[in-house]
């Protein structure tokens, strides 16, 4: 793997110096239709000063002239971002992608296939009217006494950790909603590969009709049955099967293996309109595949999978299990777009400048993944060994033509088990579960002892 690894880098590093230049970031807001007079914060200028600010993990704007060596203020950066389109940044995360694809197309293909990751999370931002409007808070908190949060979705390729595509909703909604929305982003042939929420009719059905593949954990839900030659169950009574499969069986590939063909639901999903769903075919033929993990510390015993991968012979069930398995990495560069990074919490106070904020850690997570990519080359190790902190950390404090360093090397340590808790207790302080209004209000009517 390491000779397409030198090429593609080669490649994107090519086009990744062309993308980055004044000039070319000039031309693409010229593109975008963005007009602009000539001051100290530039589009050029600001969009440099913005992936300055997501480096040092989304530091304070006053915190900025200091470190680019400038004298402005932070309300002089804010109205430059305000003036900065969001297509703008959205053009440029897509210049980077495509500059990128030499690497997609060629590093990580699973029995050739390039493998996508899709999850959803949920990100904090501050408590403005806007953004309560656009978002939403938790339904579990009072008027005034929580933070709106969006909805994301992401899809990574599964090969190098890069970032494809993001997307927002508000947070009463579900990732299917959004996911078809991905779709474009895939070629024929690729492998999606999501947990249980994403393995539905509507969602393969969309996917086989574009010549795309998905593995995806079983709906809790759906009864999965192994039993050969069993009876179809009544096509119009399926209703009344309480604990009973809702498949037709046609053909075994083992003990736990299996080829259906399952019935198009009589409801739409409430993301598709009518129409759209009567486009989709009445049955669709998928693989059924369960197995057990024998791995210590695995919170999960059994596992089932759907797919559209019926071929027992091209994909093991054993090669599907593997597949499937790397699909925690996703919640690993989740939790380096949020936790390292620091998009867990946003900054920004509009709709318009939280979708730019969003953008720009895209383009800042690919830049880090870039840099842990020509290490892995060149140290000879796994990319998911690399440290992603030590490459940020290089990214954000390198002068121009620093040599590229020897990154970090995470052990390896296949049997490591942790549990999910903290050591360190927080500050024992009352939740806020009165609006700040009412709290400081209360304050101001205690009256002071004579």
């Amino acid at each position: 793997m390491s000779m397409p690894l030198a090429e593609a880098l080669r490649l994107v590093r090519d086009d990744l110096a062309t993308t980055l230049e004044p000039e070319s970031l000039r031309q693409l807001c010229r593109d975008c239709g963005h007009r602009w007079r000539e001051r100290l914060l530039g589009p050029v200028t600001t969009i440099h000063l913005f992936v300055l600010q997501i480096l040092h993990g989304n530091t304070a704007c006053a915190h900025l002239p200091h470190l680019a060596g400038m004298a402005f203020t932070d309300s002089a950066y804010c109205q430059a971002r305000a003036r900065l389109p969001l297509a703008v940044l959205r053009a440029l995360l897509r210049r980077l992608v495509e500059a990128c694809r030499p690497l997609t197309d060629s590093v990580g293909l699973w029995h050739g296939h390039r493998t996508w990751l899709v999850d959803g999370s949920g990100v904090s931002m501050p408590d403005t009217p806007e953004l309560q409007r656009a978002f939403g808070q938790p339904t579990n908190q009072a008027a005034g006494c929580g933070f709106p949060v969006a909805r994301i979705l992401a899809l990574f390729h599964a090969g190098t950790g890069l970032l494809q595509r993001v997307l927002t909703a508000p947070l009463c909604s579900h990732e299917m909603s959004r996911v078809a929305r991905l779709h474009p982003e895939l070629q024929p042939g690729d492998v999606l590969v999501g947990d249980r929420a994403f393995g539905t009719f509507a969602h393969l059905a969309l996917l086989a009709r574009r010549g795309l593949h998905g593995v995806f954990r079983m709906s809790g839900r759906r009864v999965v049955d192994f039993t050969p030659d069993r009876p179809p169950p009544p096509r119009w009574n399926t209703p009344k099967l309480t604990g009973r499969s809702r498949s037709r069986w046609l053909r075994s590939l083992g003990p736990t293996d299996q080829v259906v063909e399952w019935y198009k639901p009589y409801a739409p999903p409430t993301w598709m309109t009518a129409e759209e769903y009567a486009a989709l075919p009445v049955t669709l033929t998928v693989r059924e595949t369960r197995y057990r993990v024998e791995r210590s510390g695995f919170r999960v015993r059994e596992i089932t999978l759907v797919s559209t991968l019926l071929a027992a012979e091209a994909y093991p069930a054993e090669e599907l299990a593997g597949l499937y398995l790397r699909r925690w990495r996703v919640e690993t560069d989740l939790a380096h777009l949020k936790t390292t990074l620091g998009m867990d919490v946003l900054r920004c106070e509009t709709e318009s400048g939280v979708l730019k904020e969003l953008a720009v850690f895209a383009i800042v997570y690919n830049l880090v993944r870039l840099v842990m990519l020509e290490a892995s080359r060149r140290q000879g190790v796994p990319v998911e060994r690399i440290s992603f902190v030590d490459a940020l950390r290089w990214l954000s404090c390198a002068p121009p033509g620093t040599p590229r360093p020897v990154l970090i090397v995470n052990p390896y340590r296949p049997g490591r088990v942790e549990p999910r808790c903290k050591k360190r207790r927080a500050k024992k302080h009352p939740y806020m579960i009165q609006p700040r209004s009412v709290l400081r209000q209360r304050l101001l009517d205690q009256r002071v002892p004579a």
